[in-house]
């Protein structure tokens, strides 16, 4: 006897009622986010440590920051050491990840390193130069002008 024969029963039953994408709601309930990270604020910058145990060639994966926002995008491969595999808690594969940064940041000033399976990406809020003054022309919008 199935164990899990009534749970997929269960869950066809469902997805006739609420719909094929009911599921896909708590998904990220399910399945935490990869890559894990730490943000960390300290005065003008902005310090992302992302883990990514076991990248080999650093080329695999893609960092883009646009404004308030990180992307991240790479795979995480871990080797295995053969036989079965009895547990897995270390998330691995292709992964993409957008990142909301509480402030926006400078697309020339970044900078990342990785050591010992961490990707360290430094950034710098953006801030506006306030030194420069416009004069406006002001325009008369009376008639007898």
């Amino acid at each position: 006897m199935d164990p899990f024969k009534h749970m997929e029963e269960w869950k066809k039953n469902m997805d006739g009622f609420f719909g094929d994408t009911f599921w896909n709601e708590f998904e990220d309930v399910f399945k935490p986010p990869i890559p894990q990270i730490n943000l960390y604020q300290q005065q003008n910058e902005l310090f992302c440590i992302v883990n990514l145990p076991g990248v080999k060639d650093l080329k695999k994966i893609d960092v883009f920051v646009h404004y308030t926002s990180l992307e991240l995008r790479g795979v995480i491969d871990i080797p295995s050491p053969g036989g079965q595999l009895i547990k897995e808690e270390i998330m691995q594969g292709v992964f993409e990840r957008q990142i909301d940064l509480p402030y926006p940041v400078r697309s020339d000033k970044i900078d990342a390193t990785y050591r010992q399976g961490l990707l360290v990406i430094q950034l710098h809020r953006t801030i506006p130069d306030n030194t420069e003054r416009n004069k406006l022309t002001i325009r008369s919008m009376d008639e007898d002008d």
